[in-house]
């Protein structure tokens, strides 16, 4: 199974999902909420529902105030479009403050560290691993595709690295392993420059698809609306595959 279509099946009908931009009324200060998946193209967010990177790019160049803040609560998603909303973040004249909120796991944890400044709520959590994808084919496409993964995995763990100031061979078993940082952890290994005092957002997405994901208490989640009748959590996997293109996700 594709897991990235499971991270985004699980999650298609989670509730309270969040993607806009409030700026306050002299234009000196902008925030951008990213309370979702990462996402391929347009396409995939209206199917699947998340945020993909021309969207997140058009958003971002649009706003003019000289201090914005990316405010943080996703499970990840798509590795090219993540990296993509990363370099936006990279390249806006803006001073930009990344805040998790909640959760920054996977594809978010390198678009929060694009910023000039990242902050963590106390309870937020931090979650790096290694790429994923599904293919199909001989043992020469096989081989071509773990080849391709790792040189993702490589450049994902360069990202870490800068960011650290920690070694690559230290980052790439914490990759390996899937590692998740509370935000004391997460500063403490310089991931992130401070902690903040403030109400921590709610972690609302299933992440049955990590392996070592925290378990989320059942006043935390948010239950997707369908009749009794049916069985939660899960998707039609097959219509996701024919909906969606071949996606390297991380």
């Amino acid at each position: 199974m594709n897991q990235l279509m499971a991270l985004y099946g699980f999650n298609r009908e989670i509730k309270n999902r969040r993607f806009e931009t409030v700026t306050n009324a002299a234009n000196t200060e902008s925030t951008l909420y990213i309370y979702d998946m990462i996402v391929s193209d347009a396409l995939t967010a209206e199917w699947m529902g998340g945020v993909d990177a021309q969207t997140f790019v058009n958003a971002l160049s649009a706003i003019t105030a000289p201090t914005i803040h990316i405010r943080i609560n996703s499970p990840g998603g798509d590795v090219f479009a993540a990296r993509a909303i990363e370099q936006s973040i990279k390249t806006h004249p803006s001073n930009i403050i990344a805040h998790i909120d909640g959760v920054a796991a996977s594809a978010a944890t390198y678009i929060a560290l694009a910023a000039d400044e990242i902050r963590a709520n106390e309870g937020a959590l931090f979650m790096i691993h290694n790429a994923w994808t599904s293919t199909a084919g001989d043992s020469r496409d096989l081989m071509s595709t773990a080849n391709l993964l790792s040189k993702i995995d490589g450049t994902l763990a360069q990202t870490y690295s800068t960011k650290s100031g920690k070694p690559i061979d230290e980052i790439t078993p914490l990759m390996d392993a899937e590692t998740w940082f509370t935000a004391q952890e997460a500063v403490d290994f310089g991931f992130i420059d401070s902690i903040e005092q403030g109400k921590t957002a709610k972690a609302l997405w299933n992440m049955a698809v990590y392996k070592n994901a925290p378990v989320i208490e059942p006043e935390q989640a948010a239950e997707p609306e369908q009749p009794t009748n049916q069985p939660i959590l899960k998707p039609d996997f097959s219509a996701m595959e024919r909906q969606l293109r071949l996606a390297i996700a991380i």
